[in-house]
């Protein structure tokens, strides 16, 4: 099986290109995070692949099929976003049932627990609760609808420190116990980042990294030290950022480091964290690998 796989995808907005040329592929059962800064497409893309917009160009393959226009594709794929979708004066219950019609086989006993667990009262209407507890019950119905892959679109919005835990702690476990496949566009990398297997970066429409969190980390570094050494050391290497204190400086290095260059010993190798990367690739400085 293919999983899903995204070709030549392009997207204008009147005259303003919002992706360029994506091509991906997410295969089953794994946790993948789309990462990039506010107005870089991700959820452009992801409303794409849902099928919510068509694209200028392009092609988004399930299995070897067209998702376009096709409700049995369709019927494996769940995008919660920022918009509120549902009727505000609809109760929370009713619109499970609402959902069941439209994707079948709907959990309502894994939905009963996880609104115990996050104290949400399910006899309330959707227009009374407040943004955290909205996001609260998307992200319900996210985890309850029985499809394969699942999109989440800044899916902590609103939510506080506990609550955020508690939903990732929900996450990984849905996917241990059922192989659903998740895609997860945030900001907040750092939450996320021990749960990620595989990541997308996207930079003005582009993806700039595609790759596993261990292979894209293997290859991050931190290089710093006295800034005449730092410089000759990381001369003609991939420099996507730069920090510098008084005399120290620390060049974020993300490719293979030449292994025939010598080290100095004034100057120290580290490993950058995925946040740290993030931030050094979309930076104005950041480059392509």
């Amino acid at each position: 099986m293919n999983g899903i796989v995204v070709k030549e995808i392009k997207k204008k907005f009147n005259k303003k290109e919002v992706l360029k040329n994506i091509n991906l592929q997410i295969k089953p059962g794994k946790i993948y995070g789309l990462l990039g800064r506010n107005g870089a497409g991700k959820s452009t893309l992801l409303s794409i692949i849902a099928n919510r917009i068509f694209p200028n160009e392009g092609d988004v393959m399930l299995d070897g099929s067209t998702v376009f226009e096709n409700d049995e594709a369709l019927g494996q794929l769940y995008l919660m976003s920022e918009r509120n979708l549902y009727s505000k004066g609809s109760k929370l219950k009713q619109l499970f049932v609402t959902t069941e019609l439209l994707y079948g086989g709907f959990d309502y006993n894994y939905a009963q627990k996880l609104a115990n667990i996050f104290e949400l009262d399910l006899n309330q209407k959707f227009g009374k609760l407040s943004t955290g507890y909205r996001t609260i019950f998307k992200l319900i119905v996210s985890l309850c609808v029985p499809v394969k892959y699942v999109f989440l679109d800044e899916p902590v919005l609103g939510l506080d420190a506990n609550h955020r835990e508690l939903f990732y702690r929900e996450l990984v476990d849905n996917y241990v116990k059922t192989g659903k496949t998740f895609v997860i566009s945030t900001h907040l990398i750092e939450e996320i980042a021990n749960s990620l297997e595989h990541v997308f970066v996207i930079r003005d429409g582009q993806i700039i990294v595609d790759g596993d969190v261990e292979d894209v980390l293997e290859n991050a570094y931190l290089i710093s030290g006295p800034v005449k050494e730092v410089e000759q050391y990381t001369s003609g290497l991939n420099v996507i950022g730069q920090e510098t204190l008084g005399n120290i400086q620390g060049n974020y290095v993300f490719g293979e480091l030449d292994s025939e260059r010598i080290l100095p010993d004034t100057v120290t190798v580290e490993k950058m964290d995925l946040q740290k990367l993030f931030i050094n690739l979309t930076n104005v400085r950041g480059q392509k690998k």
